[in-house]
């Protein structure tokens, strides 16, 4: 579910910051050692975690980090950033996930929240969570067929 959501968090950044196919803006889901072109976005995901809720249900709690590093000869890196936070905003509020049931495929939209973002030495660091409920298929049992039961009262 992780990879998925990495890939609808760049579909929606490449819609919004690269409209046209321009690439203006480089998105990286991967570190770079060499060749780092900026502006440019990296998506990281920190410590996914998973509860059981109830039954075969698990809330999956997905925070990740979009971090944004302008132009190296950008002048104004904090009003550029500010910018940038605030169409982060509105273009990954809700993303669409493709899915798979193993029949057909299909789209859905979820919603992101928590979010906030923190300048922090000339790098944007945004934050999101994805948190969702996901159903697990149940593990089969062998089912007890009947069962013998005796008792007696005794007298006191």
């Amino acid at each position: 579910m992780i990879n998925r959501i990495i890939d609808a968090i760049s579909m929606a950044l490449n819609d919004e910051f690269n409209p046209n196919s321009k690439n203006n803006y480089k998105i990286y889901d991967e570190e770079v050692n060499q060749g780092l072109k900026t502006p440019c976005f990296f998506i990281n995901a920190l410590n996914p975690s998973e509860n059981l809720f109830r039954g075969n249900r698990y809330k999956e709690i997905n925070q990740f980090c979009i971090q944004f590093i302008p132009d190296k000869s950008n002048n104004q890196k904090k009003y550029t950033c500010n910018e940038i936070r605030e169409k982060l905003f509105s273009c990954l509020e809700y993303i669409t996930i493709k899915e798979n049931d193993g029949e057909s495929e299909y789209n859905s939209l979820i919603r992101g929240n928590k979010m906030h973002g923190e300048y922090v030495d000339g790098t944007l660091n945004f934050f999101v969570n994805y948190d969702m409920f996901v159903k697990k298929k149940e593990i089969e049992t062998d089912k007890m067929d009947s069962c013998e039961y005796n008792s007696t009262i005794m007298e006191g």
